[in-house]
């Protein structure tokens, strides 16, 4: 690193980060700080850490921004950042997307949240209906208008008019396949999990490469990330800043706007309990606010139980927890050689006490909720195509604690070979339902039906066909920038689920 007298431009912005080191929550502000900007300008970070002169070119390199000078007079040292490289031109990138339908106005998420609930008759979902498990690839422009609102550059109208045309096409694909529950395909998301960040209170999204500090071993953690297949500073992680509050809604307002395209039940999806107190507990972060994890669980169960209540109340045929960490738990590798997954980032205790601390918290959050309009979701990781570096294992070591859980269906994955036998599934109460993966959402090819119907048969051979609902293993497009499948390849999946669904239900009688 070369000192200078002076910085030779001048910056666009700036900000005094004192004593932060890096793994301490300067990162977190400089995120701040740089997000607004545009590409090709410049943010001078004043720091007194001495440990910053090594940390922050890293982070640069890491992130795709660069370091373009360094003065130092004294204790006092400043940074100059480039958001990207420094030839980019510092001009609003441009920004274009499907106009709105001529005559239709997009509420925004916030006026939906005033809008009273509809108390329209939830109708149940029969034996063997199809339906995705909530993710759908989004378009081009609908990944540059979360990554312009997520940075500031475009305001919450703009954003959820842009929103409503990416969801118009996901449900359209949806009922062209001929799903009986459709989902609104998570469009206004960065990710499954991640996106909280932006709706509740005192919670920042920043991208994972900020979290380098924070992991066991850097060097395999920036291997993992490299194996996304996307520029990792585009994946974002909600870090906790306060006390979590919800002073508007998580996921109501993509339930109300659903509504509008459809007469179809509408399943919901939202990270549970478990998965978000996981990933938003990072230590020398988090415990400025809560001192122990739990307490945090305390708070995160807290605002997902306000918004399945209001779920349920405007409508939503079945809420849906996802919890695909809970296969982590008991299949993942040691912490320096494990596969990546968001929410594995967080520290964790022995398998039994987890498990026994995940089901307690899914249980609160469901607790007097009708069971039947309730779900939870688990796979073994979707953030690549590779199913070589995806979790393997069958869910023998997390059925104690599937029966144990209060909720009426479990969507699992199971088509893939990784998920193991079916048959020690058997032994699940009667009581709850099965919505079993009988597609491979990360494979190019679509299943024909005759696979499809052999792999539904095998499942009602256990479980008979008045438990089963019919999905693929996964979501779509579980992280927005990363889709495991093109939108394409997502509705004939779908469409050969359907065409074996009618021949199940003329097969057995339902």
């Amino acid at each position: 690193m070369q000192w200078l007298s002076q910085h030779l431009v001048l910056a666009d912005a700036s900000f005094d980060g004192g004593n932060l080191d890096c793994g301490n929550g300067l990162l977190l502000l400089l995120r701040k700080h740089m997000d607004p900007l545009r590409p090709g300008q410049l943010l001078e970070v004043v720091s007194n850490e001495v440990s910053v002169e090594e940390d922050l070119p890293a982070w640069a390199r890491l992130t795709g921004n660069e370091l373009v000078s360094c003065t130092r007079a004294g204790a006092r040292r400043s940074y100059l950042i480039c958001k990207g490289p420094r030839s980019a031109p510092a001009t609003e990138a441009s920004f274009s997307s499907p106009a709105v339908s001529p005559g239709v106005r997009s509420a925004s998420a916030d006026s939906v949240r005033m809008m009273p609930s509809p108390q329209t008759e939830v109708l149940p979902i029969a034996p063997l209906s199809v339906m995705g498990v909530g993710s759908w690839p989004r378009p081009r422009w609908m990944l540059q208008a979360i990554h312009e609102h997520l940075e500031g550059r475009l305001d919450e109208q703009g954003f959820q008019e842009t929103a409503d045309d990416a969801v118009r096409l996901a449900v359209d694909a949806q009922l062209r396949a001929g799903v009986d529950v459709v989902t609104d395909g998570e469009q206004r998301r960065d990710g499954y999990a991640s996106f909280v960040g932006s709706r509740l209170d005192n919670c920042q999204l920043v991208p994972i490469t900020d979290l380098l500090p924070y992991v066991d071993d850097p060097e395999e953690f920036e291997r993992e990330l490299r194996a996304l297949d996307v520029p990792a500073q585009r994946v974002r992680h909600p870090a906790v800043l306060g006390k979590l509050q919800r002073s508007r809604p998580i996921a109501v307002h993509e339930l109300s706007f659903a509504r509008r395209l459809t007469d179809k039940p509408i399943k919901v999806a939202l990270p549970g309990p478990y998965l978000l107190t996981r990933t938003m507990w990072l230590e020398c972060v988090s415990d400025r606010f809560y001192r122990e994890r739990e307490q945090l669980a305390g708070d995160v169960v807290n605002v997902l139980r306000e918004e399945v209540k209001a779920l349920l109340a405007a409508g939503a045929a079945l809420v849906q927890l996802d919890e695909p960490v809970l296969t982590e738990v008991v299949l993942g590798r040691p912490a320096k050689n494990r596969s990546f997954m968001c929410g594995a980032l967080g520290a964790r205790r022995p398998p039994e006490e987890e498990l026994a601390f995940a089901v307690g918290l899914i249980n609160e959050v469901i607790a007097d909720l009708p069971r039947h309009r309730l779900a939870v979701h688990i796979c073994r990781g979707n953030w690549s195509r590779d199913e070589g570096v995806a979790l393997a294992g069958d869910y023998r070591p997390l059925l104690p604690s599937l029966c144990a859980i209060k909720a009426g269906t479990f969507f699992l994955e199971m088509c893939t070979p990784r998920a193991g036998e079916l048959k020690v599934l058997a032994d699940l109460p009667s009581s709850c339902r099965l919505g079993l993966g009988v597609v491979n959402q990360k494979t190019e090819r679509a299943e024909t039906v005759e696979e499809v119907l052999a792999c539904a048969e095998r499942a009602i051979a256990v479980f008979g066909p008045e438990r089963l609902l019919l999905n693929p293993d996964c979501g779509f497009a579980t992280f927005a920038d990363n889709p495991v499948a093109s939108a394409e390849v997502a509705e004939a999946k779908l469409a050969a689920i359907v065409a074996a669904g009618h021949i199940l239900r003329q097969r057995h009688g339902l």
